[in-house]
């Protein structure tokens, strides 16, 4: 194949957002080089439509389909229409966990043209950058030289707003810098600078993002609970700065581009930390109790934050 061939191509991704996220090099690599390619996705639309939206795909199609149960079974009776689906692609790049394999070889049945079976997560005993991890299997295509930062451009946003978002929580609690400590940050942020603030969280925060605002100036800070993520994504896209843990909303904010400040731990850094040119993490032995409030405003004046 040359870069001119226009070959239709699916990408299958589950996982969780930052997961996601991390995957979007390979959806910009493969843009690259195949430029004319119908370039889709079967993963959670909740997640994936940002891709959509961001022109790196032109579709996407829902894992959770029940037709394909009988896929990830040993010599199923496969729905009709999915192995209908899946002839389509001359190109399939599979980052689902399928430790035997019968996922790859009951798709493969239906006629796919080539399929390449990625590893779903990195190693954790190596120190290499779980996008790197994802490009890899990309070099069966003669692709060698990724972009492995995550980038996410939405077309048509407006001029950005001195707004500094925040995103207080997490995928778990141990990731989740002490909850009193964001309060302090947040008081500190109202009576110092002249920013605006947006609080952001999901179900899992509803209740913080209350307790963190309550009594606080509502006509400086901004809650923006249960958003669905193509709009929060647009809506983080607007702010000047954001401020979060290791989490799927982090790295959405460092994708769109924001001046990011990420308070991390436990996990490694040097896997999982979202890549860019405007990114700081605040790292402390691994251990967020060792971060205190004076660091985050001096890592906020370094991004030119602070002083709002």
């Amino acid at each position: 194949m040359n870069g001119s061939d226009a070959p239709r191509i699916l990408v299958i991704r589950g996982g969780a957002i930052g997961d996601f996220v991390l995957t979007l090099p390979v959806l910009a690599a493969l843009r690259d080089r195949f430029p004319k390619a119908e370039l889709e996705i079967l993963g959670y639309p909740r997640i994936a439509t940002m891709a959509v939206e961001a022109g790196l795909v032109r579709a996407v199609h829902a894992l959770e389909s029940p037709g394909l149960a009988m896929f990830f079974t040993p010599n199923g009776a496969f729905d009709l229409e999915w192995r209908e689906f899946f002839a389509r692609y001359a190109i399939i790049v599979s980052y689902l966990f399928d430790p035997d394999g019968v996922f790859e070889e009951n798709v493969k049945s239906c006629g796919v043209g080539q399929f390449i079976a990625a590893k779903y997560r990195p190693d954790e005993t190596k120190s290499i950058h779980a996008s790197e991890v994802f490009l890899k299997p990309l070099e069966q295509l003669t692709i060698f030289d990724g972009d492995p930062i995550a980038r996410l451009e939405l077309p048509g946003l407006a001029k950005r707003e001195n707004c500094l978002a925040m995103h207080p929580g997490s995928g778990s609690d141990d990731k989740n810098w002490p909850e009193e400590n964001w309060r302090s940050l947040i008081e500190y942020l109202l009576s110092n600078t002249s920013l605006q603030l947006l609080l952001a969280g999901g179900e899992a925060e509803g209740e913080k993002l209350s307790r963190l605002a309550d009594g606080l100036p509502a006509e400086r800070l901004e809650l923006a609970e249960h958003m669905p993520l193509n709009r929060l994504a647009k809506r983080l896209a607007k702010c000047c700065g954001f401020v979060g843990h290791d989490s799927g909303v982090t790295h959405i904010a460092s994708a769109l581009g924001l001046p990011t400040l990420v308070l991390w731990g436990p996990s490694r850094e040097a896997i999982w930390r979202p890549l860019g040119e405007r990114v700081r993490v605040l790292n402390r032995e691994n251990q967020l109790a060792n971060i205190t409030i004076e660091n985050v405003i001096d890592e906020l004046n370094a991004l030119g934050m602070e002083s709002g």
